[in-house]
């Protein structure tokens, strides 16, 4: 039995790009009570009755736009991050889990227990909040609340420098007009509630524009991923794009620090339907920076964030 292991976690995503694994995927994903703060009596009947029926399939013709021949990206990306990390940690086990669908949190805390003493819980969302960091903890503490939990890294000076580099070597290669840092938007009623994530994104956006080599006035902030009716964090990244277009800046690049890995929201969400939308209103070019995804240097980082902060 070795003395440390370490999991890492990220969302999670439908075991395969059909409609009848999407729709399982959103009823655990939408019957979270973090994710949605309504009353379960009054928003399982509409979950039910209206969004499954409706946003499954669509959501389903999304996902195999963006399936690769290995899997989910998101599932794919993690996994070949994960098999990085433990290549770094020879001395310690490393596996991955996901908030929503497999392998689960709970499964997967059982299998390390039995292979190691002491476990890390690494959150690969690197802003706290509620709707997907507080899920882990939830979940996490429910097999045993004494185990470590690395609940966010967004203020780190590696994590801070490795995004630097990572858009600036993308708007060195391309000629951009602008700048948007788009993150993933939360519900305003979660930040009056006292969620930081509003907080903690304008601070690493402020640093990255401390860092970068561009000028600010050709950087703007964004949120994206809007679910609901209700009024999300603005401004939202689609009407941005509408308005960058009638002002004339056509080519635009576009970075999403809230995804270690690239997914559903940055290859189907951004570089296709909002790519679309922007062309279709005077748009040329739209380029995502990549996600780190498993590249060796994000690697290296979780390995020294974690060798850090365990409790010995």
């Amino acid at each position: 039995m070795k003395e440390h292991g370490l999991l890492l976690v990220n969302l999670g995503s439908p075991a395969s790009p059909t409609t009848p694994d999407v729709k399982r995927y959103l009823q655990e994903f939408l019957s979270d009570r973090n994710v949605i703060e309504m009353p379960p009596a009054l928003w399982q009947p509409l979950l039910r009755g209206i969004i499954l029926p409706t946003r499954s399939w669509r959501s389903a013709t999304f996902y195999r736009n963006c399936w690769m021949k290995e899997g989910s990206p998101l599932i794919v990306y993690t996994q070949r991050l994960t098999a990085k990390v433990q290549a770094l940690m020879p001395d310690w086990v490393v596996k991955m889990a996901m908030n929503y669908g497999r392998p689960s949190i709970t499964d997967t805390l059982a299998e390390m227990k039995k292979e190691c003493k002491k476990i890390v819980v690494l959150s690969l969302f690197p802003f706290f909040t509620q709707s997907t960091t507080q899920t882990i903890i939830d979940k996490v503490h429910a097999v045993d609340p004494n185990i470590q939990i690395i609940d966010r890294f967004s203020a780190e000076d590696h994590y801070l420098s490795l995004l630097t580099r990572q858009i600036q070597d993308a708007w060195d290669y391309g000629n951009y007009d602008k700048l948007l840092i788009s993150y993933h938007g939360i519900p305003t009623a979660m930040v009056k509630h006292g969620d930081p994530y509003q907080k903690e994104t304008e601070a690493a956006t402020a640093e990255l524009i401390k860092r970068l080599d561009i000028p600010e006035k050709q950087i703007k902030m964004t949120y994206q991923s809007k679910f609901g009716p209700m009024p999300w964090l603005k401004p939202y990244l689609r009407n941005v794009l509408l308005n960058e277009a009638q002002l004339g800046h056509r080519n635009i690049l576009v970075a999403a620090p809230s995804f270690v890995a690239d997914c559903l929201e940055t290859l189907e969400e951004d570089s296709t339907q909002n790519y679309q939308v922007f062309r279709e209103n005077g748009g040329n070019d739209l380029t995502m920076v990549p996600s780190l995804n498993d590249s060796p240097a994000f690697a290296k980082f979780i390995v020294d964030l974690v060798r850090q902060k365990v409790t010995q």
